[in-house]
């Protein structure tokens, strides 16, 4: 009767401050934060320490990852333990601290298949000198825009629909249409689609005919 009655239930237990390390860490810490002399609970600090180490041998001399232990140790404690720390101590204030919010670029192309990335080539491409290095560069953008449309719209594409897209977002600077230029033809970028994702079908049927004959038990 009295081992029920000692029994601990999580409901009841207080919270964990870091799950990962377990009750039995946390049990570790309070221990620690109760002793009175202070020379031994720098020892039993060194001593979890050196446990929580243990949990991952590779790391536990790197000195980051010192520093990262002894952070979760005085977090543990929730900033209770007073021990002689090798790192300087991060203040709870500092660790509650929001971080900055994201500034998350707000990009809403007007052809959205080709990509922000496009783009940037684009503006980079415009502010080169004119000669062989920019024309080769602006050939490669107008390519890889037929690639991307070809795989978000559909299987053909006039050459002058992507001169004309490469002209508006370029501002009217990039006119491959202007010099009679030719991409590369349609059917070749389907055929590479195509080759990158075979179908599995044929395999199928090979494996469903070498079946054909064999007994079954």
């Amino acid at each position: 009767m009295n081992l029920v009655e000692n029994l601990e239930y999580n409901t009841e237990r207080p919270h964990l401050i870091i799950p990962e390390y377990g009750r039995h860490f946390q049990k570790m810490v309070d221990h620690a934060i109760s002793i009175e002399d202070r020379d031994e609970r720098n020892k039993v600090a060194q001593a979890i320490i050196s446990v929580m180490g243990n949990l991952q041998p590779h790391l536990r001399d790197v000195p980051d990852f010192q520093h990262k232990l002894w952070d979760q140790l005085f977090i543990m404690s929730d900033f209770k333990l007073d021990v002689d720390s090798p790192f300087p101590i991060t203040s709870k204030e500092v660790l509650q601290q929001r971080p900055a919010p994201l500034g998350y670029p707000q990009n809403f192309p007007k052809y959205r298949f080709y990509g922000n990335n496009i783009k940037r080539m684009i503006d980079v491409a415009v502010e080169w000198e004119k000669g062989d290095m920019r024309d080769g560069l602006e050939y490669a953008i107008a390519n890889h825009m037929k690639k991307c449309y070809l795989n978000w719209n559909k299987d053909t594409v006039d050459d002058k629909a992507i001169f004309n897209h490469l002209y508006e977002l370029s501002d009217g600077q990039i006119d491959l249409a202007k010099e009679g230029e030719n991409l590369t033809d349609s059917g070749q970028f389907l055929k590479n689609r195509v080759a990158k994702n075979p179908r599995t079908t044929t395999g199928k049927k090979t494996q469903r005919n070498n079946n054909r004959g064999k007994k079954r038990f």
